[in-house]
Order: C-alpha cells, then sequence, then structure tokens
C-alpha cells in the first residue's frame, strides 16, 4: 500500500497519523513494508503514535500491519494494539525520544525534526478508561478457543486441507497423512476484503512452490467451501473465527490439534505476567 501520513480517523475525521518526515516513523514502516517484519518495541510505538498521540482508531492502523506481515496474526496484532491504548488497563503506552536514542542510537541526530522533536514529551492522552473484556478475565468456552487436545477422525480423508495460518512442514494434518495431495485454497473473497501486499501473498506462494516439490499440492482460487466439495478433508484446527466458519460448511473426516507452545488456560491474560502465572499455576 502506499506510504501513511495521514488517515481518516474515528467518526470520520481527518487526523493526522504517522508522519514520514520524523525518522523513527520512516524507518519502521519501511521496514514493515518493505520487509514484511520488525521487531516488537518498534510495532508498539508505531501503535502508540498512531492511537495514544493522535487518538486514531486502532483497528485502521492492525488492518495495515496485517496487510504487510508475513507474520500477521489477528490474535498477536490485535492483543498488541490494545494493550497499546490501555484496554483492561486504563495505562496506554506512550511513545517518546528518549525511548529513539535508547533503542536506535544516531536516529535522532540525523532526524529533521532532531532541535524540534514531536514526541520530546508524554502525550496528552496520558490517561485512558479501563474497559471491561470479559474474555481476557475467564474463558468460559476453552474447548472452542483452543481447539481439540487429541486428534478427531471421524473417516478416512481424500485430501490435507492446508490453511494460510499452517503452511510449515510440520502442520498435523500435512505429517498425518503423508501420502494425500494437498488442497490450498486462495480464498478470493476474503483476499479481496484484506487486501494483503503483494509480498505476503508471494511470501505463501513460494511456501507452496516448495511443497509441490516433494507432495502433490492442487492449489485453487475461490471460496474453500465450494472449492472442496465432495472431498473428506483432514486439516488442523487453527484458532480463527474465519476457520471454524469455513470448516462448518466442510465434510472433514479428521481434525488435528494446534501445534500450541503452550496450551491456552482460562485464566487471566490482562498482562504478560498474568499469562506467566496462570501456566506456572497448572
Amino acid at each position: 500500500g502506499a506510504p501513511l501520513r495521514h488517515t481518516v480517523g474515528v467518526g470520520g475525521d481527518a487526523r493526522p497519523g504517522w508522519d514520514r518526515s520524523m525518522r523513527c516513523i520512516d524507518e519502521t514502516l519501511s521496514e514493515l513494508e518493505r520487509d514484511g517484519w520488525i521487531v516488537n518495541q518498534t510495532r508498539m510505538w508505531l501503535a502508540s503514535e498512531w492511537t495514544v498521540r493522535h487518538g486514531n482508531d486502532w483497528r485502521a492502523g492492525e488492518d495495515h500491519f496485517f496487510r504487510h506481515l508475513l507474520d500477521g496474526s489477528r490474535a498477536a496484532n490485535r492483543a498488541g494494539w490494545q494493550w497499546t491504548i490501555g484496554t483492561a488497563t486504563g495505562r496506554p503506552y506512550g511513545f517518546l525520544r528518549w525511548q529513539v536514542d535508547k533503542r536506535a542510537p544516531g536516529w535522532c541526530d540525523s532526524c529533521p525534526h532532531e532541535s524540534s522533536c514531536p514526541i520530546e514529551q508524554w502525550p496528552e492522552a496520558s490517561t485512558g478508561s479501563r474497559v471491561e473484556v470479559a474474555l481476557l478475565r475467564h474463558d468460559a468456552d476453552l474447548d472452542t478457543t483452543a481447539g481439540p487436545s487429541a486428534a478427531q477422525v471421524h473417516d478416512d480423508p481424500d485430501v490435507v486441507w492446508l490453511t494460510a495460518e499452517s503452511l510449515g512442514d510440520r502442520d498435523p494434518a500435512l505429517s498425518a497423512h503423508p501420502d494425500l495431495p494437498v488442497v490450498f485454497v486462495f480464498d478470493e473473497p476474503l483476499l479481496a476484503r484484506l487486501r494483503l501486499s503483494g509480498k505476503r501473498l508471494v511470501f505463501m506462494a513460494e511456501r507452496l512452490a516448495e511443497l509441490a516439490e516433494y507432495r502433490t499440492v492442487d492449489l485453487r482460487i475461490g471460496r474453500p467451501a465450494e472449492e472442496l466439495a465432495g472431498h473428506q478433508a483432514a486439516v488442523t484446527f487453527t484458532p480463527v473465527p474465519g476457520w471454524r466458519r469455513t470448516s462448518a460448511e466442510l465434510d472433514l473426516a479428521a481434525v488435528y490439534p494446534w501445534p500450541w507452545l503452550r496450551r491456552p488456560t482460562s485464566r487471566s491474560l490482562n498482562s504478560y505476567s498474568a499469562w506467566r502465572s496462570s501456566h506456572a499455576a497448572r
């Protein structure tokens, strides 16, 4: 997409967004848009500048991240953006010049705003309203969130349905059925809505080309429910709402657990320390 300097904010008001005349903003946005990757620290910088200082809708900024990030994850991206604006805590994250001086020495010295930095002082929006988010405190339907803990095999599959969220060699359904052909569907209606960057689409295509060197891969474009009609598919559960909606329309012969690093619990996720405590208590 085109570089963003201004955007339309909440309520239709034109508000400042990311000012690319600031070197810290231009360097980090350029890395995102060029490489499809930025470290967590600079993700927080951009999210804070967009929302806390300028009051823009966090969802518009998160959409821009999602279009470009090769590791684009709605769960991780949205959690990070909401943490930045103080959801559930009321304590927004402020982006300041001293953070740039600490993490990227030299940027400020060569910035056009070196003598009049717009992020020298703490943002005026230094406090936020506390939002009670029930699912951050307790997940009452953990099985829906986390998916099956063991393989659910109902019949003999004839294909493996591979999704964009699980393209690695160790995808459980892929590993469990090494002799079956693989079907990957570029979801045309979804892609039209998401408008992913070209590099992210190329990343997926390159991965599928690698897979096709040693597996039979059938690439299709359309709606997954229509393209997979008539097949009994083996698939890996994916913890995103779109997967659940699509899978409900399909004849799934086998569903394999998502390979969690740590399987979710129903305990509080208000903060990283709360997440650590929830797993330490298991």
